[in-house]
């Protein structure tokens, strides 16, 4: 297990490499073609997916430390060699393809450091705004835009909400969100792509992100670092701390993120989830 000043030491070049792989994500954004195909599951592929994924694992084998990665782009590492793992890498070279297709900017580069099932080190950039998300234990969690002076992020534990501001999927499970979101009296639901979602409510942009659909873990991982170390939560299907690599599936169970429980939409959320069940 990691110690402290051996996470915090790696923070400045997971930055800078989070950095550079936004740089190879935007090359190929402004081109015409973004060399879209298609994986088994019918999900997207680009260039860029590609070249970011080169350019992290490049980036992290090269540090210090030589810990496992795992990606998005390289998930066919057996289970037998992943459960002897207790500080990994856990990387989305890009998250938010779709988005990525559409050109609406609302894509991101995510990389986690993983200790024992918890996120210690998380790195969220968005290329197209220049924004970037970081923290890690012990040195909380910081937001960087550019001409801006760097900004802690620090969630007020006492806050209660006069709106409910839910961020969510503009694609997944339409009609439970409906639900949960009818069970908060003023809501105003936020669509975003990626895991801005999570750093919204980190930033205290919003105040719920409530995934009901399918997620893996490296969707997740670097922007629950944020959140955790902002002060907030991100909870499973029975409303405890996501872990990762504790099972031979990489898929999530469906989960919340809030600055707090709150009893106003804790039963709703119980009886909305799904009980988690790999596939």
């Amino acid at each position: 297990m990691l110690s402290d000043p051996e996470v915090h030491a790696l923070l400045p070049d997971v930055v800078r490499i989070a950095r550079e792989a936004g740089d190879a994500i935007m090359n190929i954004y402004q081109q015409d073609d973004l060399g879209v195909s298609h994986k088994s599951d019918d999900s997207p592929l680009t260039l860029a997916d590609i070249a970011s994924h080169h350019c992290i694992e490049k980036g992290l084998t090269e540090l210090s430390l030589s810990l496992p990665v795992l990606s998005e782009e390289s998930d066919n590492i057996s289970w037998q060699e992943r459960s002897q793992w207790s500080d990994y890498w856990l990387i989305d070279p890009l998250d938010g393809t779709k988005e990525f297709v559409k050109r609406n900017g609302e894509f991101t580069v995510n990389i986690a450091l993983i200790s024992d099932g918890i996120p210690v080190l998380g790195v969220v950039y968005a290329p197209v705004p220049d924004h970037m998300y970081h923290a890690c234990r012990g040195k909380g969690a910081w937001f960087i835009a550019p001409g801006e002076k760097e900004k802690e992020l620090q969630l007020d534990p006492d806050f209660i909400p006069e709106c409910w501001r839910i961020a969510g999927s503009r694609s997944h499970a339409k009609e439970r969100m409906e639900s949960f979101v009818h069970c908060l009296p003023g809501a105003q639901s936020i669509s975003m792509g990626s895991s801005l979602k999570l750093c919204f409510v980190a930033m205290n942009e919003a105040d719920l992100y409530v995934r009901f659909g399918p997620t893996c873990e490296w969707d997740t991982a670097a922007a629950q670092a944020i959140v955790e170390q902002a002060g907030g939560l991100v909870l499973n299907d029975q409303l405890q701390p996501l872990r990762y690599n504790t099972k031979e599936s990489l898929l999530n169970p469906e989960f919340v993120v809030c600055q707090k429980i709150s009893p106003v939409w804790q039963d709703t959320f119980l009886n909305l989830v799904k009980p988690f069940e790999a596939t």
